[in-house]
């Protein structure tokens, strides 16, 4: 076997294992805070939970395999470090950008739903009476 072929073969396991890893991570933990926004919600906070685990899986295997080609050939063990080195970080920077991506996304469904439902922003302090005709 080759030293690139072993560098692709090294790099689809790094790549696969880390994105599982960070789905299940993800996918555990994302629950109690989608269960919190859509307000006890579980069946729909689940549905939606499993949802997102799909594209993060979609989005990511997707990438990995565009960025399989290497574009140049490695000769020497030292060059199939360094070319993995480069293709699990820039797998590493697109699984945080896509967790902070979601982080974003999260935040700002739950600050609109606590804006929603939230109490009044002043407690009334009289109260109107309803004339019956």
């Amino acid at each position: 076997m080759t030293i690139g072929i072993t560098t692709y073969l090294i790099y689809l396991s790094i790549s696969i294992g880390l994105t599982i890893w960070v789905a299940r991570t993800l996918h555990k933990n994302g629950r109690v805070f989608l269960v919190d926004v859509f307000h006890g919600n579980e069946a729909l906070a689940d549905s939606v939970n499993h949802l997102l685990v799909v594209g993060f899986y979609l989005i990511n295997f997707g990438y990995v395999s565009l960025a399989l080609k290497l574009g140049y050939d490695v000769a020497t063990p030292q060059e199939g470090i360094e070319a993995l080195s480069v293709k699990v970080g820039m797998v590493l920077l697109v699984l945080g950008a896509m967790h902070f991506f979601n982080l974003f996304i999260f935040s700002r469904m739950r600050r609109r739903a606590s804006l929603v439902n939230g109490p009044p922003p002043v407690a009334p302090d009289a109260y109107t009476r309803v004339q019956e005709a």
